[in-house]
């Protein structure tokens, strides 16, 4: 999942010429080999802040909505906590069928758009969803709907990769059969994220960005890409954030 290109030289050429999917056809490719990068910068920060998050989430008998679950990168670190029901939604029928793979009992639904049409008001006790914020266009609607299925006092788990990085210039890429695929995403500055949040009852209780510093330079290192390092060093990459739907909330 390189989100920056090798040489700064190449921006302009390789970002105009890679070829740009939707979030569906894009994972539906890369289900094959997701599971398989041990030097993702962005998935071991992802690991690192969504493990931090979870930590002060209590999911005990509670229901578990993982949205944009993938192949279930996060799940036995969910399970373990002791849900009383988890449910994985994801675009990609390609992603589905590896996290099956992995767990032959899971709950999962092909989403389609941002509704959850089957879950009733309050129903959820908490909502994850990890990289997958930037490849919604309305944010305002997707957060609405995550608000109404979610109890009061419920918890919401949000990490992607960081708004000020892709204003930079930033993509999401992964190479299939010898090419550049970018997958499509949307800028959802994290000042509107929070606003919205606010608007429609969500406290924040926890906020994570995480730059690019020294404990990032041997991923970029062993792939002998320091230049990168330097250009990009200070920016942050990724987020995370933590919020609480208020015991008692009325959603604008």
């Amino acid at each position: 999942m390189p989100l920056f290109p090798r040489l700064p030289s190449y921006l302009s050429r390789l970002f105009t010429s890679r070829r740009t999917k939707s979030a569906r056809s894009a994972y539906d490719l890369w289900a094959e080999d997701y599971d398989d990068q041990p030097q993702n910068l962005v998935l071991a920060w992802d690991e690192e802040i969504f493990s931090m998050l979870l930590g002060w989430t209590d999911l005990e008998n509670r229901v578990v909505v993982d949205i944009g679950c993938g192949t279930g990168r996060h799940w036995q670190k969910i399970l373990d906590k002791n849900p009383s029901r988890l449910a994985g939604y994801d675009v990609s029928a390609g992603m589905l069928k590896h996290l099956i793979i992995k767990y032959p009992q899971a709950e999962c639904r092909l989403l389609s758009g941002h509704q959850l049409t089957e879950l009733p008001d309050a129903s959820v006790g908490c909502i994850l969803s990890t990289l997958t914020m930037a490849h919604f266009k309305n944010v305002e609607k997707v957060l609405r709907e995550w608000t109404r299925v979610l109890q009061p006092g419920g918890s919401m788990i949000i990490t992607d990769f960081h708004p000020a990085a892709l204003a930079k210039g930033g993509k999401r890429t992964f190479r299939y059969q010898k090419r550049t695929i970018a997958i499509r995403n949307y800028l959802h500055p994290i000042d509107a994220i929070k606003n919205l949040a606010r608007q429609l009852g969500l406290q924040v209780l926890r906020l994570v960005e995480k730059p690019i510093d020294e404990s990032a330079k041997h991923f970029y290192e062993a792939q002998n890409a320091i230049e990168v390092y330097e250009i990009w060093k200070g920016t942050p990459v990724i987020y995370g954030m933590l919020l609480k739907k208020a015991e008692c909330s009325s959603v604008i």
